[in-house]
């Protein structure tokens, strides 16, 4: 019998798995691939685009099609490249969300999925920048430069913002709309559009999120 994801079980894995590791594998995994994982009975976790035992839970679903305004780049690039152009980010993730009362776990997501840290990423659809973007949306919350990664990143904070607010800390709702747009998310009963995209999207975002809010320590 295929095995579920029990809460103890969850709890497992965050004590086997340090953050780092977990969020290097998530980040390095081709996007044409799905993640799967299971902890073994000592504790040690297992990963596998090809979940080839029963044991194996899904864990990370992968995109119907390249990231938003990160292409196929943003799935190419290395786990490496991508601590690189995150870190020079860093004071403006952190001064963004401690200014709109966001997580920047939440902030990082969002970045890494939108445009792998790319400051000049553009999409078909036409959004910008390392948060993506549209440019209603950046004149919405008074971002004149989306390609200038400071006002994008605090607009993007801001948008956040006010989707956390606008559905009560949901995560789930809120990476929805962020990527669907809230009226999407109102129109269909405060739930994840049938979008295959934002389908796609919400997990992976969460993914991250996730494994960016793991404790390092192995207690």
């Amino acid at each position: 019998m295929k095995r579920v994801f029990h809460p103890w079980l969850w709890r497992k894995y965050r004590r086997a798995a340090a953050a780092v590791g977990v969020l290097l594998t998530v980040l390095a995994w081709p996007a044409a691939a799905s993640i799967y994982a299971y902890a073994d009975e000592a504790g040690v976790m297992h990963y596998s685009n090809v979940p080839v035992e029963s044991d194996f839970e899904l864990l990370l679903a992968s995109p119907p099609e390249p990231a938003a305004g990160g292409g196929d780049a943003a799935d190419r690039i290395s786990a490496s490249a991508l601590r690189r152009r995150s870190a020079a980010y860093e004071g403006m993730i952190k001064e963004a969300a401690a200014d709109n009362g966001v997580e920047p776990e939440l902030l990082r997501a969002v970045m890494t999925v939108e445009s792998a840290f790319n400051p000049r990423a553009v999409s078909r659809t036409g959004a910008r920048g390392l948060m993506q973007l549209m440019p209603q949306t950046a004149a919405r919350f008074g971002v004149q430069d989306s390609f200038d990664p400071r006002q994008n990143i605090h607009g993007g904070a801001r948008y956040l913002s006010t989707l956390v607010k606008r559905f009560a800390n949901d995560l789930e709702l809120v990476v929805a709309a962020y990527n669907a747009g809230e009226n999407a998310v109102e129109r269909y009963g405060r739930r994840i559009p049938p979008y295959r995209e934002t389908r796609q999207y919400v997990p992976r975002v969460l993914g991250v999120y996730r494994a960016l809010s793991l404790p390092v320590a192995m207690n």
